[in-house]
C-alpha cells in the first residue's frame, strides 16, 4: 500500500510539472535612438533600459553639446562608424570625460593620422571640392587646414561584422559597410540602421558621396537595401525608411 501511495505521489508530481505553464520571460526593453545634430553632422545615442552606446562623435566645435547629451545616459562605449575627422575628432576627449572605451574597425586605423591615406573619389561636384580642399592641406602655406582636421590618437576595441553590443547592454550589432572607407561600419538593431557615411541624405537620399572603393561602396549599399523595412539614420541628413539604394 505504501508503495502504491508513493508511486501515486510521484505520478501526480510529474503530471503537475508537465502541464504547468512555463514562466513567461520578461519583455525586452525597447531600443531608443537619440539623434544629436552637430551642424551638418549627426551623432547618435542608442539606449536600451539603463545602458547606452554613443555612435560617432562629430568635430571639436560640437564636443560639449555631445557630452551634455551623453550625461543623461549611462554610456558604456563609443562606437565610430569610420575614422574621418567629422566623426572621430572628439573620440579621445569624450572617452576620457565619460570614462568609456572606443570601438572602431581596424581597417580605418591609418586614417586617424592621414585622411588621404586611402584614395578618395567622387562623382559629385560638392564632394570633389571637398577632396580638393583635403589635398590642399598638404601644400605648404595651407597646412593649417590639416590641423583643423587632426584627430587625437586613442586606443580602441576592434570591431568586425557581427560584433555584438550585448556586453554593453544594447541589443545591436555591427554590420560591415566598407567602401566609403575600408573600415566603414553600421550599427544594426532589429528595426534600424545607423549607416554612418555608407549612405547619405545630406542633399537627398543616396549612396556614399565620397568613397575609397567604388565597388565595395555599391555592394554595401545593396547590403543595406536587403535589410528591408527599417529606419535608416545617416551621418549627414535626416533619417528615413530604407529603400533601394
Amino acid at each position: 500500500m505504501k508503495k502504491l501511495i508513493a508511486l501515486g505521489f510521484v505520478f501526480s508530481l510529474f503530471a503537475m510539472l508537465v502541464v504547468m505553464p512555463a514562466k513567461a520571460s520578461e519583455p525586452q526593453e525597447a531600443i531608443a535612438i537619440k539623434q544629436i545634430n552637430c551642424g551638418i553632422n549627426n551623432v547618435f545615442i542608442v539606449s536600451q533600459g539603463d545602458s547606452a552606446i554613443l555612435v560617432d562623435t562629430a568635430g571639436t566645435s560640437s564636443r560639449r553639446r555631445v557630452l551634455r547629451a551623453c550625461r543623461k545616459y549611462d554610456v558604456k562605449l563609443i562606437v565610430l562608424t569610420h575614422a574621418h575627422y567629422d566623426h572621430a575628432q572628439n573620440a579621445a576627449w569624450l572617452s576620457e570625460e565619460l570614462g568609456v572605451p572606443i570601438a572602431m574597425h581596424p581597417a580605418d586605423f591609418p586614417l586617424l593620422d592621414d585622411i588621404l591615406h586611402e584614395p578618395i573619389q567622387s562623382t559629385d561636384f560638392t564632394s570633389r571640392a571637398l577632396i580638393a580642399m583635403l589635398k590642399l592641406s598638404r601644400v605648404p602655406g595651407f597646412r593649417w587646414l590639416g590641423s583643423i582636421m587632426a584627430i587625437e590618437p586613442f586606443e580602441f576595441i576592434e570591431l568586425y561584422d557581427g560584433f555584438s553590443f550585448a556586453e554593453y547592454g544594447v541589443d545591436a550589432e555591427i554590420i560591415g559597410l566598407p567602401g566609403h572607407t575600408p573600415g566603414s561600419v553600421g550599427v544594426l538593431t532589429k528595426c534600424s540602421l545607423i549607416a554612418g557615411d555608407a549612405l547619405t541624405n545630406l542633399f537627398g537620399p543616396g549612396k556614399a558621396a565620397l568613397y575609397s572603393d567604388e565597388q565595395a561602396m555599391l555592394e554595401s549599399a545593396a547590403k543595406a537595401s536587403a535589410l528591408g523595412d527599417i529606419m535608416v539614420y545617416f551621418g549627414h541628413g535626416k533619417p528615413l525608411m530604407n529603400r533601394e539604394w
